[in-house]
């Protein structure tokens, strides 16, 4: 914006002059080298009214340039990005940081009261120590569970994209790759996300990103305490390759002592008993789903009981540490339960139905002609040579054996080196 030497003094000194912008990470970009341009008093603030000093970069390869829509005082005032006008704490638009934190911020909008109001707090700013925010907000309480559950972690790098190419939408783009825009479809229309507005969402009113965001806490997920009272454990997932049991206990000690910390590193997971149930109780109600250590959202679920795990490994044939294990060969499956007791009752130890005949096989009835019927399994011709001429004995096959008596392959008579000390003696 043009200046003129004949310009009124008192309004040229509330111009803005900055050196750097206000901006979040995502704002910024991934790339710690970018170019800025400076541009003094370039433009008026879409709030306030008054020059700034605008600054406009590209956050990385294949994104859109991006520049400064408000000026730093308004920025301070909602401690919020000049450029996104998202909440630099949490990440989230002005009006889900208001609900969550029960507070009531009323701007002016008349520009009279509007410079009135805007010559206070920048009064107000100028004898902080610039730390922490200004006004309604900087006497708001602590952070709500809420905000902890929304809050973004991590830069959101996709809002940096370019716009879609409206040629491309008529089909009369002939840029090709070229094409600075996007060459995607549009979403609809008529979703309320197409539709939003910059004082909108600086005055915290009719925000449709916010509108979706209330709706989704709303519907989040809790977690119930288990109803075994015997459950101390709570189980910690998404540890990555960084996080140590240390940092675990300097976040858990505060809710109360602490019996054990395993970490699976395998898994990524780790595993902390307390105490007490009121300790754990206490540790999941407070961390669920506001976990953050370096940066890492870390999923908190309670464990569940030794009985439990045992009844689903016996299930599933998997081991402590997550591996599935093979059934052994020639091992006997488990015993059906003795039957009940009763002198009335014949005793049914095969557990057949009431209607059920038992199948008989009759083991005198010769093969028809020409039909060479296997041996059974253990009484076939032996697979070596006898030294002594003394045949051992064959075992029984396996359906006549004791029920307790658990055959091995080492176990097998037939085997040469069960029969070494007596070739030796002999």
């Amino acid at each position: 914006m043009a200046t003129s030497l004949g310009a009124n003094t008192y309004n040229r000194q509330n111009w803005e002059d900055s050196d750097f912008p206000i901006l979040c990470q995502t704002c910024l970009g991934e790339n710690p080298y970018i170019r800025m341009t400076k541009e003094k008093y370039g433009k008026e603030c879409k709030i306030c009214a008054r020059p700034f000093t605008v600054f406009r970069w590209c956050p990385g390869v294949r994104m859109r340039f991006k520049k400064t829509e408000v000026c730093q005082t308004c920025s301070k005032m909602k401690n919020v990005c000049q450029t996104c006008l998202l909440d630099l704490e949490y990440g989230l638009p002005i009006q889900v940081r208001d609900t969550g934190l029960s507070i009531k911020d009323d701007v002016p909008k008349s520009d009279v009261n509007k410079e009135y109001y805007t010559q206070n707090m920048e009064r107000e700013i100028a004898n902080s120590d610039g730390t922490r925010p200004v006004g309604a907000l900087g006497k708001a309480p602590g952070a709500s569970d809420m905000l902890l559950k929304l809050a973004r972690t991590t830069p959101y790098y996709k809002r940096n994209r370019p716009h879609i190419c409206s040629f491309w939408v008529k089909g009369e783009c002939r840029r090709g790759e070229e094409c600075p825009y996007r060459h995607e479809k549009p979403t609809d229309p008529d979703d309320p996300l197409a539709d939003q507005n910059i004082k909108d969402r600086y005055y915290g009113i009719n925000d449709p990103v916010a509108g979706k965001l209330l709706k989704r806490a709303s519907t989040m997920p809790r977690l119930d305490p288990p109803e075994d009272k015997t459950i101390t454990t709570l189980y910690i997932g998404g540890l990555g390759d960084t996080i140590t049991d240390s940092e675990l206990r300097n976040h858990f000690y505060q809710f109360g002592e602490i019996r054990t910390i395993t970490v699976v590193q395998r898994q990524q997971c780790a595993f902390i008993q307390f105490a007490t149930r009121q300790a754990a109780e206490m540790a999941a109600e407070k961390s669920f789903n506001k976990l953050i250590i370096h940066g890492r959202r870390l999923n908190v679920k309670w464990g569940r009981s030794q009985a439990a795990r045992g009844r689903e490994r016996e299930k599933d044939g998997v081991t402590e540490s997550g591996m599935r294990l093979e059934p052994v060969p020639g091992l006997p499956g488990a015993l059906p339960p003795p039957p009940v007791s009763d002198d009335d009752t014949p005793a049914n130890y095969f557990n057949l139905g009431p209607n059920s005949a038992p199948a008989v096989i009759n083991l005198g009835i010769p093969p028809p002609p020409g039909v060479v019927m296997p041996p059974p399994p253990g009484f076939g011709p032996p697979m070596y040579h006898s030294m002594d001429g003394i045949v051992p004995p064959m075992p029984p096959p396996m359906g006549m054996r004791p029920p307790g008596q658990v055959h091995y392959p080492s176990q097998d008579p037939q085997r040469m080196g069960a029969h070494a000390g007596r070739h030796g003696v002999s």
